[in-house]
């Protein structure tokens, strides 16, 4: 005979099943829940002071770390850090070189720089470990573009200098002649590089009235002839232009590329502007150029070191602007940098096609 039980024992009894279920439930989901921990990707950014925008799609998914001064993470900690790491979230201010990766070992997978260079990364030792590469172009364009004309009025209208008489007690009365520069009217202008950021500044110059573009290509480029840029070799280019305006990446090939031998032949009256990367600038031979009137001015937004020492003589000459490296610097682009480099990283850990991928 079945057992008869009694309202109160069924009761008893659900209450004992429903509590181990309950057990077995929390039980199985603390597991789940460690287990997902466990398994998350390990991403290490080198500075705390990037856009959140990235950083919280980083921490939406993974185990994020990140150095906690702002300012470039000293090597030391770099090579503690990136050991046991999935991914690193970099600036172009970090090397990343054969220690790096030998000491972040097999489990890095992806290096994401906030940057459109990435000279600083050895690509061919990076790419030969499977290990993939991102980087911004395209979102800091515009901005960098913009900043380069701001560097060429600058420049050729020698804004900082009359700033500085104002600032010296040196503004007595208004003169014929007293700071006089150059118009970007009816000049020729040479870009050397003609690629995103180089077309965007000839885009921008389409309103001066210039007279002609030049510009610097391994081939012709198609936008060109919307743009009314006439592909040129280097040394014509440098040779007739009234401003030479530097947009080209670092390579070998453009590393040291202005030297003696092509400020000298520029026109005494020709503006230099620079505003890719200090290295494709011998500093040395610039510096001469423009102490001994081999050129009229120089704007530069890079040099080499970076930050140059306040005493470099560089900075003492009232015929060059240097600004620190502040191309890319609005709000908007250093915010799109930030998310792009943590899409890069997404993607890459997805097994995905990245945004932006070195090839």
């Amino acid at each position: 005979m079945l057992p008869i039980w009694t309202t109160t024992q069924l009761s008893l009894r659900w209450l004992t099943l429903k509590h181990s279920l309950t057990i077995d439930a929390k039980a199985r989901c603390s597991s789940d829940i460690s287990s997902s921990v466990m398994s998350k990707a390990k991403i290490f950014v080198t500075r705390p002071d990037v856009p959140e925008g990235g950083i919280n799609l980083l921490k939406e998914r993974y185990d994020v770390t990140a150095w906690t001064e702002e300012r470039p993470i000293p090597r030391d900690v770099l090579l503690r850090q990136i050991k046991g790491k999935n991914a690193l979230f970099c600036m172009l201010t970090d090397k990343i070189d054969k220690e790096v990766l030998d000491t972040a070992g097999k489990d890095l997978r992806v290096i994401a720089t906030m940057s459109v260079g990435y000279d600083h990364i050895d690509v061919k030792e990076t790419k030969s470990r499977g290990i993939r590469i991102g980087f911004t172009p395209e979102v800091l364009t515009d901005a960098v573009a913009e900043l380069t004309i701001g560097l060429i009025l600058a420049t050729a209208r020698r804004m900082f200098e009359a700033h500085d008489q104002i600032v010296e007690g040196k503004w007595s009365a208004w003169a014929p002649t007293w700071m006089c520069g150059v118009e970007l009217k009816r000049s020729t202008v040479g870009i050397v590089g003609f690629g995103r950021i180089g077309q965007a500044v000839a885009q921008r110059l389409q309103g001066f009235g210039v007279e002609r573009i030049l510009y610097t290509s391994r081939s012709e480029k198609r936008e060109a002839k919307g743009l009314g840029a006439t592909l040129s070799s280097l040394e014509n280019l440098v040779e007739v232009s009234d401003f030479i305006i530097v947009t080209c990446a670092l390579m070998p090939e453009t590393t040291g590329l202005f030297s003696d031998a092509l400020f000298d032949k520029m026109k005494p009256t020709a503006i230099f502007i620079n505003t890719s990367r200090g290295a494709v600038v011998d500093q040395l031979a610039l510096q001469r150029a423009l102490e001994k009137g081999k050129i009229l001015a120089a704007g530069i937004d890079v040099m080499t070191p970076e930050p140059i020492p306040p005493t470099h003589p560089l900075l003492k000459l009232k015929n060059c602007v240097s600004l620190p490296h502040i191309g890319s610097a609005t709000t908007w682009a250093r915010s799109q940098m930030s998310v792009m480099t943590a899409r890069n990283i997404i993607a890459a850990l997805d097994s995905q096609v990245m945004p932006a991928e070195v090839m």
